[in-house]
């Protein structure tokens, strides 16, 4: 039997809410604290932009807590219900900063509650999350991480992920290459310090995810993310990590972000990773080809879609290595 609460906390002049996920019992516990990634997506790793409500992150607080494990999973400001009312207050304030005072934030508000072992707290990002609870384990924080598990790290710049992932749709439509120059047009004029200006003739989506990168709001985070990879931060980090790249993640690259990814950390006894082949980018069972994906949508959110068995296995014989001895 599992429980679950919702919290509330204070941060600057907004209130963050999250949801505790924890066994049956008054604990000890280890404990999780699970960040999200980019953009609106919220405390169950759900988005907005996507269809669907079964979010991984609901899925994975489910599994911790059958597996003796709390967990805190939170709604970064900008997302969650809250998340209209909020982001007049955080324009030009949203930053990689920002982000580590709400994470710094959650994890105080996770040890508060009591139950929680505050020297067996696990932190686990995924995709943009897991340079948000890098920069957490690398600075000097009242709750230190015992480890983090990185979901789906970028290994390059985001420069370079969006361009990999428009040219990975562009290559499904006619007259993708001449679209795919005028994507690589816009983000040259990005990395110069100009203003993206896309081309009028793009797609209406690839429009907006090129502007998206210079909405006010979204600043000076969208500045900061467009250069940082995993990489910038990784090999600063002497806590146990555990890094995941799933074989059917259209997002984040096996090769091309775990090859660098393992450069970076070569040397490193406290750097495991592991590539289980069937998980997608938030770690949900794929049996489609990636192909497949590209062509039919991600399906990240489906009401059907479980969580990736290897993956969840690798994650709490790891934490279980971790915080158990």
């Amino acid at each position: 039997m599992t429980v679950s609460i919702d919290v509330s906390w204070q941060l600057d002049d907004i209130t963050m809410e999250g949801t505790i996920t924890r066994p049956d019992g008054a604990g000890p516990f280890p404990g999780v604290v699970l960040v999200a990634g980019s953009g609106p997506t919220d405390r169950d790793w759900c988005s907005p932009l996507l269809p669907g409500t079964n979010g991984a992150g609901k899925q994975f607080a489910e599994a911790l807590a059958d597996a003796g494990i709390a967990s805190m999973r939170y709604d970064k400001r900008a997302s969650g219900p809250n998340v209209m009312a909020n982001l007049p207050k955080l324009i030009g304030h949203i930053s990689m900063q920002s982000h580590l005072e709400e994470l710094a934030a959650a994890v105080q508000a996770f040890v508060a509650q009591g139950f929680v072992v505050a020297s067996k707290i696990i932190g686990l990002g995924n995709s943009e999350g897991t340079l948000h609870v890098l920069h957490y384990a690398a600075s000097n924080q009242a709750t230190p991480f015992a480890g983090i598990v990185l979901a789906a790290p970028p290994g390059r710049p985001v420069r370079d992920l969006v361009l990999m992932q428009f040219g990975s749709q562009a290559a499904l439509i006619p007259d993708g290459d001449a679209l795919m120059e005028k994507v690589r047009e816009a983000c040259a004029r990005y990395d110069s310090g100009q203003p993206m200006d896309p081309d009028p003739s793009l797609p209406e989506s690839a429009r907006m995810t090129l502007l998206s990168f210079e909405t006010p709001v979204n600043q000076p985070l969208a500045r900061e993310l467009w250069a940082e990879s995993a990489c910038d931060t990784l090999p600063k980090i002497t806590i146990p990590t555990l890094v995941l790249i799933g074989g059917k993640d259209v997002q984040v690259d096996r090769q091309a972000d775990g090859d660098p990814l393992q450069q970076c950390a070569a040397g490193m006894a406290n750097v495991t990773f592991a590539f289980p082949p069937d998980a997608n980018h938030v770690f949900k069972h794929e049996t489609r080809s990636v192909a497949e994906v590209l062509a039919a949508g991600t399906g990240y959110n489906d009401s059907d879609t479980p969580l990736d068995p290897d993956s969840l296995a690798t994650i709490l014989d790891w934490i279980n290595a971790v915080v158990l001895p």
